[in-house]
């Protein structure tokens, strides 16, 4: 209902389509997604995981969204895998937020691959940051929605909160920071690895993408598939899982999500007759 009223004071008009979606939200989640999560899955106070600027509350809507904030509870690296559309960069961002609210940490470094989606965008003019703020403008996004434009200034010309590419973090130790890499499914076997092992003291890091959605050329491998492996029985690290049921985009969303997994099993097996 909050949403509702929210779409409602921007005077935007609300459709059926809004309507459904969160409909699809409020669902009462089955056995089987239950077990996904350490806890019962229940509507909690603890569901909430900061307060914005303007008094609207930033909730674990999803089970996989609820999967990543208690996950994270228990282990320093966390990596959020899965589709568009459910919310993994904007409930880690919001982790981060809060963290740093919390004095848990000092700051915030969120992180992305300069990887272009499918197009060749060629010369940007501008300085260095102008060049690449395109790349992390999703990163800024999610910001403005949690924290006042003054302050977030603020946090930004201190380096509280530091948004770069992900070579810009070769060479460096983070320390009482929060670190979240986005979209790592653009990032290589050894920038996966660079990145992992900038994690210094009293840090924790979350790592999300898609791995369905790699834009790296096709001689380079993802790192973002390999680390699945190679890291999976280390203890302090967790891999968290989302599916389309955990889209809070537009319906059809999910709709597309599935339509293309459908159409991508099937491609194998079309190989294999031929």
């Amino acid at each position: 209902m909050g949403e509702l009223v929210a779409i409602a004071k921007k005077n935007q008009q609300i459709t059926a389509n809004d309507i459904e979606t969160l409909l699809a939200l409020t669902e009462k989640v089955s056995v089987d997604e239950a077990e996904k999560v350490d806890k019962p899955f229940k509507k909690e106070s603890s569901d909430i995981i900061l307060h914005t600027h303007t008094g609207e509350t930033i909730v674990a809507k999803t089970p996989g969204q609820r999967n990543i904030v208690r996950t994270t509870e228990k282990n320093d690296i966390v990596f959020a895998i899965g589709p568009a559309g459910t919310g993994k960069t904007f409930t880690s961002v919001a982790l981060a937020v809060q963290a740093l609210k919390q004095r848990k940490v000092k700051k915030i470094i969120l992180a992305r691959p300069a990887v272009e989606a499918g197009e060749n965008l060629g010369f940007l003019p501008g300085d260095l940051k102008e060049k690449i703020d395109p790349y992390l403008r999703p990163l800024y996004d999610a910001l403005e929605e949690m924290i006042e434009f003054e302050k977030l200034e603020y946090y930004l010309t201190k380096n509280i909160i530091e948004i770069a590419p992900l070579a810009y973090m070769r060479g460096r130790t983070l320390n009482n920071a929060y670190v979240i890499l986005d979209e790592a499914q653009n990032a290589t076997n050894t920038q996966m690895k660079m990145f992992l092992t900038r994690i210094g003291f009293n840090s924790r890091a979350i790592i999300t993408g898609d791995i369905t959605q790699t834009d790296l050329p096709r001689k380079q491998h993802s790192g973002l598939i390999s680390i699945q492996q190679i890291l999976k029985d280390i203890e302090g690290i967790k891999f968290v899982y989302l599916d389309q049921r955990d889209v809070v985009r537009h319906k059809l969303v999910r709709d597309i999500i599935d339509a293309y997994e459908k159409f991508e099993a099937r491609e194998p097996d079309k190989r294999k007759k031929k």
